[in-house]
């Protein structure tokens, strides 16, 4: 039977059990170990300064925890609010064409949509106008990129990549959630760096994390080709495949107010310099499922986790140091190994279903390193996609519109 939520009269305390509390353990290992390689590397790649660093990744990280606390608080479900990965990863491929300031104005601009269509409830329908499959190819064509890099560095500098990539394997050999292959990877690659390192130790003294309002600069460029995309990646993979996990737990999920939080969450995020929440697809997965005890017990997982990732928040400043001290190798590494999973992901969505021609066409558009009307590929990748579509797989494109219709009304 689903959980019933709103009859629980369970009390904190009484509702607390290890198998929850394991959940909320796993769930911030992955936080810590898989989200923060990505982060310091895509502001590596953006050529950002201790400063902007450190505001971005408190800033994300402390609107995340405070929005997850309030939501398991009042629904008693496990709903993580966190930031959008793939929003993450596709700002960092951009690193050359838009600055630090136009790219901060589009995520507010990201925001200001996501919220607007929340309170419009109209975020799943404009969605299904999109093709997934081809919004996917696109997205797995703009990060191929992060894989060469990371190819490229294990044969450039193999003392250093190689044991990265070594541990990210054995992770992935021992197949247990407690065990994420990022945090293997992460201290192979340390132990290397130690080892093979001739100059002295850097001492990095912790710090509180620097909080600002960063320069932001708005164009109509900015907002089709920075905006747009991060709105479809926040709310295509991570809002609806996470509420949909939760629904598929039995959970009565408050749509329409999870959905307005992660939308103010998204503009506070990018007044300090952050990019777009989301409701965490793999937090979910590991917070709502069954191995997290009873159901109507499981929020306190995500309170677990989210309370921890205060300390991420507040260790923001020292966090953004290691970008000074960290060796390129490294950092280009985490970040290959860091997507791979959501590569992979993208491929096997892209091309494991409908729409394959298209979504090849996007990919290769997307891959292809271009600006057209002060506008990158990757916005034209998911046009051109949806034209050839139209006009090679018709039948299939207009038979996912009806049915993407159907779920949307």
């Amino acid at each position: 039977m689903p959980p019933d939520t709103a009859a629980h009269k369970g009390s904190l305390a009484g509702d607390f059990n290890a198998r929850a509390a394991s959940a909320g353990l796993t769930a911030f290992i992955y936080y810590a170990f898989g989200a923060i390689p990505l982060h310091l590397a895509v502001a590596s790649q953006l050529g950002l300064n201790q400063a902007q660093s450190s505001s971005w990744i408190f800033i994300v990280w402390f609107s995340g925890a405070i929005a997850s606390i309030a939501l398991s608080l009042v629904y008693r479900q496990p709903i993580p609010i966190t930031w959008t990965t793939a929003g993450l990863i596709y700002m960092g491929t951009l690193a050359g064409n838009y600055s630090y300031p136009e790219l901060v104005g589009a995520s507010l601009m990201a925001g200001l949509v996501i919220l607007a269509l929340s309170l419009g409830g109209l975020g799943g329908r404009i969605i299904s106008w999109l093709p997934l499959p081809i919004i996917l190819g696109m997205f797995a064509g703009s990060i191929l990129g992060y894989i060469t890099r990371l190819v490229g560095a294990t044969v450039g500098e193999f003392l250093i990549a190689g044991p990265t990539v070594a541990g990210y394997i054995a992770g992935r050999m021992i197949k247990s959630s407690k065990v994420p292959p990022m945090g293997l990877a992460v201290l192979f690659g340390a132990a290397a760096i130690c080892f093979v390192g001739t100059e002295a130790p850097v001492v990095i003294p912790w710090s509180l994390p620097v909080i600002a309002v960063p320069e932001m600069a708005f164009s109509l460029q900015a907002f089709v080709a920075i905006s747009l995309p991060l709105v479809i990646l926040s709310m295509g993979m991570g809002n609806v495949q996470g509420l949909g996990f939760l629904i598929s737990q039995g959970y009565r999920v408050p749509i329409n107010a999870v959905s307005i939080i992660v939308g103010v969450t998204s503009v506070i995020n990018a007044i300090f310099g952050g990019h777009p929440a989301i409701v965490a697809r793999i937090g979910v997965s590991i917070l709502a499922a069954p191995e997290a005890g009873p159901p109507a017990t499981r929020y306190w997982g995500n309170l677990l986790a989210a309370s921890l990732t205060f300390f991420i928040a507040l260790g923001a400043g020292t966090i953004a140091a290691l970008l000074g001290v960290l060796p390129r190798s490294f950092a280009l590494a985490l970040a290959g190994l860091a997507v791979l999973g959501t590569f992979q992901d993208a491929l096997l969505k892209a091309f494991g279903g409908e729409l394959r021609f298209g979504a090849l066409i996007a990919f290769a558009v997307a891959v292809t390193p271009f600006a057209f009307a002060g506008i990158t590929s990757a916005f034209w990748a998911v046009i051109v996609g949806v034209v050839v579509s139209l006009l090679v797989e018709r039948e299939e494109l207009m038979a996912y519109w009806k049915r993407e219709e159907k779920k949307g009304g």
